[in-house]
């Protein structure tokens, strides 16, 4: 495969790596990225369940316009894209 850019990803420099829980698992994600991002690389797709039909639900707009990446963080409902993550930060499915 032919790259037709440079790659320059061994020069990103990352903020530290902090860890908080997704229901009860830890995660690890970069002070200052979005909550959603970090979930997201972990793996976490299922961020919450429909209230009509109990589907998963997941981030879709990722800018705070949907409100289907909602989560329950420290006991209040937030969007996931729209919080940051930080050290010790408690998340739970909505």
């Amino acid at each position: 495969m032919i790259r037709l850019v440079p790659n320059y990803t061994a020069q990103i420099k990352r903020s530290e790596t902090v860890t908080f829980t997704f229901d009860g698992t830890p995660v690890q994600g970069h002070r200052g990225e979005t909550l959603v991002s970090a979930l997201m690389r972990a793996g976490h797709l299922n961020l919450r369940e429909a209230p009509n039909d109990s589907a998963p639900r997941g981030a879709f707009c990722c800018m705070g316009l949907c409100q289907e990446c909602a989560v329950v963080v420290q006991g209040q409902v937030v969007e996931a894209c729209r919080t940051d993550v930080s050290a010790d930060l408690v998340v739970e499915r909505a």
